[in-house]
């Protein structure tokens, strides 16, 4: 073991308080390491260097990483000296070193990329109140950097959660998990979604290249999910055949059953008859049949919604149910006001999904439940640019994976933090993916 503790002070004032935007920058950067030190704490030096599976970077890359990022953006980027080489940047360089690969380099150990976590952000506080309020510059222009490398940290968080949840040995000794609300009744099963111009992307000064520019698309009437797929509605699907049954499969998608030996999500134990259980973070427990199904990849959302008789929303449905039928630009299903743990599950504090119907002020105005937190929900659509996009501040983070190779998610899951979802957030990943937080909620056609 090795000590982590951390002092978390707010950045110097110099003639009175911070303007809003540093004042935000400073708690969600702190919020984002208080959570990793959290999830990481503790683990045994082995576990956090350790490849716990080819899909996945070893635990302690990602710390090191994610303070190289905000090294090489909230310092050099901004003017203020470097703490490394340059060079040092190859070795976590998430471009340069696929996954499987980044057991082998010449890694930081534990105690040391921690303590240079602590070296960065302790010049990041140094510097912020020396950076002018109301800049124009692009990087700088309403906390724009300060935002981009907050949710860096957010996002590597909830990688960090799947691979957490991948490790087989030893049990990963999961926090106390704060409680997870009671469900009212479950809500109705589909939702008319009326037809119309929806305003797709954000216009937050925090969204990022691939969500601008916002632009209005016409969507015609669809109905859709009021809540994503359970686990008790997946299971009448793998218990009626569906995985082999070619029928419901993505040509593609069948030749990843057919490869893999797919026969149900990731992580469900079946133990014969109608009884199942699921793997959580290294502790086996009865598979609750009234939580959203996560663990399936985007072949598995497809096939469940073709045998349901129906399809995967695409993303700009998903949007027009999340911002409503009323063409308000909503920020979030609820309204503009910021997720708070009476909106959605989000923040990585439950340690998995609630049942659905948990979350009554979460509600879209349509009455769709659950569109952010729980689970990411895969769409139909591939990860393409908006019309005008524009590369910013790099192209590595969107423009390199546009394209057929990558289809979209929507929404956020328990592991995501709040300042990283938001209706017009979109993240993507492979069809064949299975550990991330991912499930699904299904539409159809209005007839």
């Amino acid at each position: 073991m090795f000590h982590m503790a951390e002092e978390r002070r707010r950045p110097r004032e110099e003639g009175g308080p911070h303007p809003p935007w540093k004042s935000r920058a400073w708690t969600e950067l702190e919020t984002a390491r208080a959570r990793v030190l959290a999830m990481l704490g503790g683990l045994p030096e082995d576990e956090l260097r350790r490849q716990h599976s080819p899909l996945m970077s070893p635990l302690i890359w990602d710390v090191a990483h994610v303070a190289n990022y905000e090294e090489q953006w909230l310092l050099r980027a901004l003017g203020a000296p470097a703490i490394t080489d340059p060079a040092f940047d190859a070795i976590y360089d998430a471009f340069r070193h696929p996954r499987a690969t980044r057991a082998e380099l010449p890694l930081l150990p534990p105690e040391a990329a921690f303590a240079y976590a602590r070296r960065v952000r302790e010049a990041v506080r140094e510097h912020l109140h020396r950076l002018p309020q109301d800049s124009t510059a692009p990087l700088l222009a309403g906390g724009y950097v300060f935002g981009m490398v907050a949710q860096h940290e957010q996002q590597h968080a909830e990688t960090l959660a799947a691979t957490l949840q991948l490790m087989t040995s030893p049990e990963y000794p999961v926090p106390s998990a704060r409680p997870r609300p009671r469900p009212g009744a479950v809500p109705q099963a589909e939702v008319f979604i009326p037809g119309g111009e929806v305003r797709l992307g954000s216009t937050s000064p925090w969204a990022y290249d691939n969500e601008r520019p916002a632009f209005s698309q016409h969507v015609a009437p669809f109905l859709m999910d009021a809540h994503p797929v359970t686990n008790g509605d997946y299971l009448v699907f793998v218990e009626a055949g569906g995985y082999e049954d070619a029928r419901w499969w993505h040509p593609q998608g069948w030749e990843v059953v057919q490869a893999e030996g797919l026969k149900h999500p990731g992580f469900w134990l079946p133990q014969g008859g109608h009884a199942w259980l699921r793997r959580r973070f290294g502790q086996v427990e009865p598979l609750p049949r009234d939580e959203p199904v996560q663990h399936v990849c985007w072949y598995e959302a497809d096939a469940y919604a073709r045998w349901a008789g129906k399809r995967l929303p695409t993303e700009a449905e998903w949007e027009k149910a999340a911002r409503g039928s009323d063409g308000r630009p909503r920020e979030y299903p609820w309204g503009d006001a910021p997720p708070t743990r009476a909106h959605a599950n989000l923040d990585g504090s439950t340690w998995g999904p609630a049942p659905v119907g948990s979350y009554p002020q979460g509600v879209s105005q349509d009455g769709v439940w659950g569109l952010l937190g729980d689970v990411w929900e895969w769409t139909a659509s591939n990860f393409r640019p908006y019309a005008g996009f524009s590369a910013f501040p790099y192209p590595e983070y969107s423009e390199v994976f546009f394209g057929e190779s990558y289809k979209v998610l929507r929404g956020g899951a328990w592991a995501s933090a709040p300042v990283a979802v938001r209706n017009g957030f979109r993240n993507w990943d492979f069809p064949n993916r299975r550990q991330i937080f991912a499930g699904f909620r299904c539409a159809r056609n209005a007839r």
